[in-house]
């Protein structure tokens, strides 16, 4: 994670760079923030889990909530990017969404709490960090509006309000499998396969084997 400091000031504290020191900030409160909620958290409690003064968080970030704006288009940009990258891997359909699946997996085993803080319903309802979300959902829903327009054409089917409503159906699958999977926690490998399982048991004939998918990190 990087952060950008503010024009004039090179110097952080304690001999570390003003870059180094914020990039440090937004990965703890990401996490705290994650783990408890924007309401939940308090400068206080970012301050305390790395170890230094509410005035520095201040003298960084402004306030609370411009720390959290920076946290959430962090992790914004970072499931989305994600899924960005599955995407072009070529896989269509089922394999598709395979894929996504894996690689979001892989993206949030060692830091779970970005989706957390993606998906906190304390958020702020607008201001800067509702207009990253919203930006950033966008992204999403084109993305999934491609995937499952794909899916149907295999089946001939090209109506757009069956694309849209099928777009629906996916994200909902989408993100009750991971928030799922977080809650219930096993590695990123033994998930995807149970995605596989489950996509083979509900749409799969046998003319399709999802377990020999490719385009997933570490295949």
């Amino acid at each position: 994670m990087t952060s950008t400091a503010a024009p004039g000031s090179n110097a952080g504290t304690k001999g570390v760079a003003r870059a180094d020191r914020e990039a440090q900030i937004v990965d703890v409160a990401c996490r705290v923030f994650g783990e408890s909620g924007f309401a939940g958290t308090s400068v206080a409690d970012i301050a305390e889990a790395a170890g230094i003064s509410k005035p520095l968080i201040y003298n960084y970030f402004g306030s609370k909530e411009g720390l959290y704006a920076v946290c959430v288009r962090y992790a914004a940009s970072t499931l989305v990017d994600e899924i960005e990258r599955t995407a072009q891997t070529g896989e269509v359909g089922l394999a598709r969404a395979v894929v996504t699946l894996d690689g979001m997996f892989r993206v949030l085993a060692p830091q779970p709490w970005i989706w957390r803080l993606v998906f906190d319903p304390t958020s702020p309802p607008d201001g800067e960090v509702a207009e990253i979300l919203a930006d950033h959902e966008q992204r999403i829903l084109t993305f999934g509006l491609e995937g499952v327009a794909e899916l149907l054409r295999q089946v001939g089917n090209t109506d757009e309000r069956d694309t849209s409503a099928m777009r629906a159906v996916w994200e909902n699958v989408f993100r009750t499998l991971v928030t799922w999977w977080l809650e219930n926690p096993d590695s990123p490998e033994e998930m995807t396969q149970r995605c596989i399982r489950l996509f083979d048991s509900v749409f799969g004939d046998g003319t399709q084997p999802l377990g020999t998918v490719s385009g997933s990190r570490g295949a």
